[in-house]
């Protein structure tokens, strides 16, 4: 007669996959989520952002919800908040190149 496995050793497995999931996909996109907030919240004029559809600029005032960013010298965008993906350094920047 075989002796009955306790239950607690068939969870184990299932905990551990678990655990493995929270601490390399969850809690990293969790941090990342709360750095892009913080990043959003923090905007100030003046500061280059790139946008979700790739476009970069520079923040010239706040609407509400939304910046006002202005993408060249003519044009100037209200944009949402959430559309900014990341806070731009100059030094990585895009540069012109003469053609």
């Amino acid at each position: 007669m075989q002796p009955t496995p306790n239950p607690l050793m068939n969870m184990l497995p299932i905990a551990a996959i678990f655990a493995i999931f929270y601490f390399l996909l969850i809690r990293p996109q969790q941090k990342q989520q709360k750095e892009l907030e913080t990043m959003i919240k923090n905007l100030k004029p003046g500061d280059k952002v790139l946008t979700s559809g790739g476009l970069y600029g520079v923040v010239l005032g706040f609407k509400g919800d939304d910046l006002e960013v202005q993408f060249s010298q003519t044009v100037k965008l209200t944009v949402a908040r959430s559309a900014v993906t990341a806070l731009v350094s100059p030094a990585s920047a895009p540069t012109k190149t003469a053609a």
